[in-house]
């Protein structure tokens, strides 16, 4: 049996279309690998049917490791719920102090911050009460904060 090059390009796009009934984002990769074989059959008539097949297999996995690895946005998955660019670079008040160094305290803004004027935080210094700090990152529901 001859596979032609358009039997390719048709799994491709209905490949392609299934991604859509089930949105796994690894569909879509075998899809584009079909698509591929089909240019590159309609491009070489004589491609044998195990280049075919092999360079589907291998175009798939090329396309859905460099997806995981590289190209798939990575989400900071402590911070759920949370926007970072709202509060990093926000400064404040310390209104509970620590006694020792990565202790906890609590800093207030002036303003509230994502729905909040009060928040957890803690810093590599003793926080002294009055003291003002920056917020330069957030873990959680915790703000890392250093001295102004």
């Amino acid at each position: 049996m001859q596979v032609e090059w358009w039997y390719w390009i048709i799994a491709g796009m209905v490949l392609i279309g299934l991604e859509l009934i089930i949105p796994s984002f690894t569909i879509i990769w075998f899809g584009l690998g079909a698509l591929i074989v089909g240019i590159l059959r309609y491009l070489w008539p004589a491609f044998p049917v195990s280049g075919q097949i092999f360079l589907w297999s291998a175009a798939s996995v090329f396309f859905t490791v460099m997806w995981f690895r590289y190209l798939k946005p990575k989400g900071d998955r402590t911070h759920a719920g949370t926007s970072k660019e709202a509060i990093v670079g926000e400064s404040g008040i310390i209104i509970r102090g620590t006694d020792d160094s990565y202790g906890r305290g609590t800093v207030r803004f002036r303003f509230s911050i994502l729905g909040a004027d009060e928040w957890r935080c803690y810093a590599e210094e003793v926080l002294r009460i009055g003291d003002s700090v920056r917020v330069v990152d957030i873990e959680g529901q915790i703000l890392k904060v250093e001295k102004i």
